[in-house]
């Protein structure tokens, strides 16, 4: 499948980025960094031209994360109910829940691009929150410019070996996925401990 979309950006630059970009925010399974690092790397060729991919891949992801947001705020339960028939999907509404609310803006931010397969369910989450959209789009805009300029200079760089690095970054975007949800609940473990501790020491001292 990604040496498909390779071709579709050889064949049709911009407006497949575009799709990819915005589609992808919406939960639409596209290889999403495989159309980015290609973008980059006919950039780098000369058959694309950079600040172009880069402000269309930005533009459309953004466009899709507010399209998102916005389905959120509209839909709010309804939406999620219909979506958390599916076992797979409800577990990632339950985490994105968790993420919008234990972290607020900060949440969208790292899901964006630390945590990019949780993106667009948080962007949902956080329309059906209430989150307030100047907030979301601050940090949204903050997230998807670091997700989209490295893939895309990335491709940029190291164009020269596409396949080798599309399946490097595809195997590295799991472990990195996964080493910060591990470092985020070791943060949240922490957390709950000093809070254990310290009303432990209150009572102690009350007493």
């Amino acid at each position: 499948m990604t040496e498909t979309f390779f071709g579709y950006v050889s064949s049709y630059g911009l407006p497949v980025i575009a799709f990819a970009a915005f589609f992808s925010c919406l939960a639409v399974p596209i290889p999403t960094f495989a159309v980015m690092l290609s973008g980059g790397a006919f950039a780098a060729a000369g058959d694309l031209v950079l600040w172009q991919v880069l402000a269309v891949a930005y533009g459309a992801a953004v466009l899709g994360d507010q399209t998102g947001f916005q389905i959120g705020r509209w839909g709010g339960a309804r939406v999620i109910s219909t979506l958390e028939r599916n076992p797979k999907r409800a577990a990632l509404i339950v985490n994105a829940q968790e993420a919008v609310a234990k972290w607020g803006g900060i949440g969208v931010f790292f899901s964006t691009w630390l945590f990019a397969p949780l993106g667009p369910w948080v962007n949902l989450m956080a329309g059906a929150a209430g989150m307030a959209r100047p907030r979301f789009v601050l940090w949204d805009a903050a997230g998807e410019a670091i997700w989209v300029g490295v893939y895309v200079l990335l491709g940029f760089l190291f164009g020269s070996r596409l396949p080798e690095l599309a399946d490097l970054v595809g195997d590295s975007a799991g472990l990195v996925t996964s080493a910060g949800v591990s470092a985020i609940l070791a943060v949240l473990l922490i957390r709950a401990a000093i809070r254990h501790r310290a009303h432990a020491k209150a009572r102690k001292e009350s007493l």
